[in-house]
């Protein structure tokens, strides 16, 4: 065993160049030789004499995963089978049809053709069943399993299979596979006469350029304020969000700093360009699942006092990854730095382990934050994501949206919908009647679609606690009588929620004819953020006052 050590050891000094460091890194390299002979023997040991068979790929992974793990979430092990899905993501380029796909009553459907490339082209449409795909029969076959079929090189052909509602026989289409890039920009447009809109949903390459050409797209139909949707946009590329940054400040202006174990990656980044604009009012919509490079471009604007933040405490990524290639075709995904936005803080959450559910840090105690002042000496601290000017508080969503959601009912009323409505009219205006929304209540009758209201649980955790410490039949008339009183009704919960669920009919609707971009529009009007947003436009002394000395906290 001592010879196996000593061995490795050499071999891990040589490949390392570690023969003149101090005792100290010398010990600690021994540690990691020690403990990678250990694993090795160990991985032996239980392939060999494991009482059932194992997968040691899997177990390799599963391994690795673990490990990896107990450092933080974004450090990452990518087999090599997963290498071009790591890179779909973060170009946002794959060969295919272009379309999001997905289970819909346990059948593969298509849920969302991105508009000018094959698979919106050649006429599938939201609500479509893949049946097949060039002859393989998908129908027991997994999102993942099918994905994998459709995807290949540009110019190649694939059949595809599909039942359709409302066409009694299947229909085949042949579709030229070409080269997808998904746009980082879903949608922009004038939100009305004066308001334009942007909505960015990642940072992956081009992405200042596309911010740069609504910009200016919509300069030309009068844009006078902008707002720019980083809300629910899990960052990406570095530089991207430096350039997109750079479009509302100055040259030569500090956006973001990182520093790390390895100093001579350590560096600031500042803007490079002449910016589009730095005087138009600008309010940046982020959320609790606004992460990473959305961050850094809403916490630069903010530091610079260039626009108002509205929304949700952002999600608290400041932690800066490197791609490193392994043996055999694998890369390490691994967290090399933290970074800094102009003020000085980070804004990587003290605590990335416990997360509420809808992915916020939570209330982080002011004795754990450090205060930094913004350019126009307003007061901005760290501890945990980049706070807004505005909270804008989002509505719970009503446990019978969720669970109609779920269930696909929503989705195969609006398929339906529109096999009788060959048109609508413009997204924006679209209203369901009060008469389809009956329709729509008679099309769910006697359908499973049970839930259980947070009142409810409560009520349950309740009475177990109650019978846990032995209260139970002491309270038990009262409990019975004030359960009775909180249980829901489905009837008078569809139409206590009609706004709501008319409101997410309308969205799944409208998708049908407008794709994502009808998505969009015709989620204006509920918007509280957007309203929000459009109400400090129109009294400009409250937006100046907001990016003056206050506090955001």
């Amino acid at each position: 065993m001592v010879r196996k050590i000593s061995t490795s050891l050499i071999v891990l000094f040589v490949a390392f160049g570690l023969f003149s460091f101090s005792t100290g890194k010398t010990e600690k390299y021994f540690e990691i030789a020690k403990n990678l002979d250990i694993f090795a023997t160990l991985f032996k040991e239980v392939n060999n004499f494991y009482v059932d068979d194992i997968n040691p790929n899997k177990l390799m992974k599963t391994g690795i995963d673990a490990m990896l793990e107990s450092l933080d979430p974004y450090t990452n092990y990518i087999p090599e089978d997963e290498v071009e899905d790591y890179r779909t993501m973060t170009t946002g380029q794959y060969g295919g049809i272009g379309a999001i796909i997905g289970k819909r009553n346990s059948k593969t459907t298509i849920l969302m053709p991105y508009e000018g490339f094959p698979a919106h082209t050649s006429g599938l449409k939201i609500g479509d069943e893949i049946l097949s795909v060039d002859g393989v029969e998908v129908v027991e076959k997994n999102t993942n399993d099918v994905s994998k079929l459709l995807k290949g090189q540009a110019n190649t052909k694939v059949k595809l299979k599909i039942k359709r509602y409302g066409v009694n026989e299947p229909i085949e289409l042949e579709l030229t596979r070409q080269k997808i890039k998904i746009d980082n920009i879903p949608y922009y447009g004038m939100v009305n006469d004066e308001v334009g809109y942007i909505h960015l949903t990642d940072f992956t390459s081009n992405a200042s350029k596309e911010v740069k050409d609504a910009i200016l797209a919509l300069k030309e139909k009068g844009m006078k304020s902008l707002i720019f949707d980083l809300r629910d946009n899990p960052g990406g590329l570095l530089n991207e969000a430096i350039n997109i940054s750079n479009l509302f400040i100055p040259k030569d202006k500090e956006v973001v700093s990182t520093k790390g174990k390895a100093v001579e990656w350590n560096k600031v980044y500042a803007t490079l360009n002449q910016p589009v604009d730095i005087d138009m009012p600008l309010v940046v919509l982020v959320s609790s699942r606004s992460a990473s490079a959305s961050e850094i471009v809403g916490g630069t604007i903010q530091d610079y006092d260039r626009g108002v933040l509205i929304g949700q405490k952002s999600y608290g990524k400041g932690l800066v990854q490197a791609t490193r290639p392994l043996t055999y075709n694998s890369q390490l995904k691994v967290t090399t730095a933290k970074y800094y936005i102009p003020s000085g803080r980070c804004i990587q959450a003290l605590d990335y382990t416990h997360r509420n559910e809808d992915g916020s840090v939570g209330k982080i105690p002011d004795s754990l934050k450090t205060e930094f002042k913004t350019k126009n000496g307003r007061s901005v601290f760290d501890g945990g994501g980049v706070d807004p000017d505005i909270v804008v508080t989002r509505k719970e969503t009503p446990a019978i949206l969720i669970s109609l959601a779920n269930k696909g009912y929503l989705f195969d009323f609006a398929t339906i919908y529109a096999s009788k409505h060959k048109t609508i009219g413009a997204a924006k205006q679209f209203k369901l009647s009060d008469e389809e929304y009956k329709e729509f209540i008679k099309s769910i009758e006697g359908k499973d679609y049970d839930y259980s209201t947070k009142v409810e649980k409560n009520m349950n955790e309740l009475i177990e606690s109650a019978k846990k410490e032995k209260y139970y039949e002491d309270i038990k008339e009262q409990i019975e009588s004030l359960k009775t009183k909180v249980s829901h009704n489905k009837q008078s919960d569809l139409n206590k929620f009609s706004a709501e669920i008319k409101d997410a009919l309308e969205q799944e609707i409208v998708s049908r004819y407008y794709l994502q971009k009808g998505i969009v529009e015709a989620s204006f009007d509920n918007d509280e953020d957007v309203k929000e947003a459009i109400n400090i436009f129109k009294d400009p002394a409250k937006y100046q006052k907001l990016l003056t000395k206050t506090s955001v906290k």
